[in-house]
């Protein structure tokens, strides 16, 4: 499928990048844009052109919106249809998707995304998806003297706050007492104007002892390979064989629902053998130039394992008790490892795990591949923890 990307903001601006910078020449991403009202922050990105960033609202100032949301809303409906003309060459009118990321805690990119999501549903019949940074509960309290922060409100909003740590201290996790309260009233926008909203729980993928200024460039590699793995799933590399079950926008589209709910993407890798030409040297000089015969029970166990990752290992946001109304499954890799029945059996597994028949599944084949990769996305979930708690700070 062809995805437009669209980073919002400080958080959104560097994962927008980051896509840039690691699949830019893969045919699943169409498009990437930058909009933030930082100039600096749009400065330091290093993948996307000048050509592709773009600074709007001169009203915010040089010290941004300091987490005044309320501010970066004025903004976002001032500003849509300009952001919508600036996304121009980059030819949106193909994308089969748009796909807003954004530090949802933050004031600029956040305030913007509600109404660029109205703006691009009025002028294209393509699903709009919010990809969004939750905050940490750290970010809203007050620093304590053995824990220095910065005192950035807007920008530096989430995972993508700025670039990964060096050979010094750890950056500071940045203080944005109003970070959850504006998580919380842009969730709740989001869902009106976006098909469906794949929120990123920070807090759930930060380790022990590590901080979210240290861990962001982490958490903004984690994000941009979820995204790439999901929207990349069906791409078939030039001259491959077309999988029996091909995987397109249409499928996205109906998994993920086009009522504003809630989205998880899971996804897990697995190393394996590339099958040889069946010489004992793996060179194809001696015994048979055909190809190998993968072991059975070494690509169901493989399949089984990635599936069961996918599900069950840490997704971009808890969902509660595995349960959801929609799911897809893509299994991919090479394609001697793509055992049907494997695949079949992990399907039938993943619909009594979500507790709905409602499931679609899709293969992607890799034939220089070196590892078996399973994507899974749940919507209609229950609402997880964390976002039940930002919501209440409005209540």
């Amino acid at each position: 499928m062809r995805l437009h990307v669209i980073g919002l903001g400080g958080a959104g601006g560097r994962v927008a990048d980051r896509l840039a910078a690691a699949h830019g020449d893969d045919p699943f991403l169409g498009g990437v844009n930058a909009f933030d009202t930082d100039m600096d922050a749009l400065g330091a990105l290093d993948a996307l052109g000048e050509e592709r960033r773009y600074r709007f609202g001169d009203a915010a100032g040089g010290d941004g919106l300091q987490g005044d949301l309320h501010a970066g809303r004025r903004l976002g409906d001032a500003h849509a249809s300009e952001l919508g003309r600036a996304m121009d060459d980059q030819r949106p009118s193909l994308a089969e998707a748009f796909l807003l990321v954004v530090g949802l805690g933050g004031a600029a990119g956040a305030g913007a995304a509600p109404a660029l999501a109205a703006e691009l549903s009025r002028l294209y019949d393509a699903p709009v998806y919010a990809f969004g940074f939750l905050p940490t509960r750290d970010e809203t309290e007050e620093p304590d003297d053995d824990a220095p922060r910065s005192a950035s409100a807007g920008g530096a909003s989430g995972a993508g706050a700025g670039a990964g740590a060096g050979d010094g201290p750890a950056p500071p996790t940045p203080h944005r007492p109003l970070a959850e309260r504006n998580a919380a009233r842009t969730l709740d926008a989001l869902s009106e104007e976006c098909a469906a909203v794949f929120p990123f729980d920070n807090a759930a993928w930060l380790r022990p002892s590590e901080t979210l200024g240290g861990a962001r460039d982490r958490l903004n590699g984690v994000a941009a390979e979820r995204i790439a793995a999901l929207f990349g799933a069906g791409e078939t590399p030039e001259g491959t064989e077309t999988p029996q079950q091909v995987l397109d926008a249409s499928d996205v589209a109906r998994a993920a629902g086009g009522d504003g709910e809630i989205a998880a993407i899971g996804h897990a890798t697995q190393a394996v053998d590339a099958p040889d030409s069946g010489s004992k040297f793996g060179l194809g000089l001696f015994g048979s130039s055909e190809p190998a015969e993968v072991d059975t029970s070494a690509a169901v166990s493989a399949i089984e394992t990635v599936i069961r990752k996918a599900t069950r290992g840490k997704n971009t946001v808890e969902v509660p008790d595995g349960r959801a109304d929609r799911t897809l499954l893509v299994v991919g890799g090479p394609p001697a490892w793509l055992n049907r029945e494997a695949i079949a059996d992990g399907r039938r597994w993943l619909a009594e795990e979500a507790g709905s028949d409602a499931i679609l599944s899709g293969d992607a084949p890799v034939p220089e591949g070196d590892e078996v990769f399973a994507v899974v996305i749940r919507s209609g979930i229950d609402e997880p923890d964390r976002v039940r708690e930002i919501r209440e700070t409005i209540e």
